[in-house]
């Protein structure tokens, strides 16, 4: 039997608006994945210390601030100093298509942006998350 992905979502930062994080948390969840939510207001420093505890292998982050460039920059430096670069990042909200390109270059395998449906977030997870976990 294969273990089931491992799936952190977080919301960092003060955007206190995680309605969005939940329903996704939710259709994973019900797709099979094992979530785990860290809820509001979290530092990339607690994420990462969460993604290593719980061995995830993958981890979501909502953002809606406009701090994303700051945030996925902070935690996918946090990762690699933790050597858990075989974590996949991925993350969604208000994200300009401007900055697409920079957060791939710092590591971020995939942005969900407005308009982008459960399904859409939970095929791209079981395609690119965990070679051979189901």
């Amino acid at each position: 039997m294969s273990e089931r992905i491992r799936v952190v979502v977080a919301k960092p930062g003060l955007d206190g608006h995680d309605r969005g994080a939940k329903v996704v948390a939710r259709a994973l969840r019900d797709a099979g994945m094992e979530v785990i939510y860290t809820g509001l207001h979290q530092t990339p420093e607690q994420i990462v210390e969460t993604v290593i505890q719980e061995d995830a292998d993958c981890v979501g982050l909502s953002i809606l601030s406009g701090a994303h460039m700051t945030l996925f920059r902070r935690l996918t430096a946090l990762l690699a100093e933790r050597e858990a670069t075989d974590v996949v990042v991925f993350g969604g909200g208000i994200i300009p298509d401007a900055d697409l390109p920079e957060l791939h270059r710092l590591g971020v395998a995939k942005v969900f942006t407005p308009g982008a449906t459960m399904q859409e977030i939970v095929d791209w997870v079981r395609t690119n998350v965990g070679a051979g976990v189901q």
